[in-house]
């Protein structure tokens, strides 16, 4: 896909911002898109992927820029998964980032996602003698 621009760019109009976190099916995020605009802009790195003027897809990174970098959000229209655009954006964001030791995420469990994921290096915790804790308040 050639004509994919990607930008550096934490400032997003609402309406891009919903209609790709919403294509996903992130309901927690589109109820309150003021809210999802401010955590990007409030973001330690975006890179989005555009396709003329529309948002095709996103990488959100916290994290302190030292030690740990976390990956908060990579979405990708579904009209342009399996294109390696969701590829291309982590393995921008694995490389800009190197010297940072740690890089974590959480996702869903499909077989799908675990591959993606492992064919970039990541491990499932349970591999690692480790155990990870989440808590939702809302």
């Amino acid at each position: 896909m050639n004509n994919i621009v990607y930008k550096e760019l934490k400032t997003i109009d609402k309406d891009q911002l919903f209609k790709l976190y919403d294509d996903n099916q992130w309901g927690a995020y589109t109820r309150d898109v003021d809210s999802l605009q401010r955590a990007v802009e409030n973001s330690f790195y975006v890179r989005t992927a555009w396709i003329d003027d529309e948002l095709i897809a996103l990488i959100r990174i916290v994290g302190d820029g030292e030690h740990i970098m976390y990956v908060q959000d990579i979405l990708v229209l579904t009209a342009y998964h399996r294109k390696g655009i969701g590829t291309a954006l982590m393995k921008y964001v694995l490389e800009k980032f190197m010297y940072i030791r740690q890089k974590t995420l959480l996702t869903g469990t499909t077989e799908k996602q675990k591959k993606f994921y492992e064919s970039l290096g990541f491990k499932d915790t349970k591999d690692m003698d480790c155990v990870a804790f989440i808590r939702h308040d809302i």
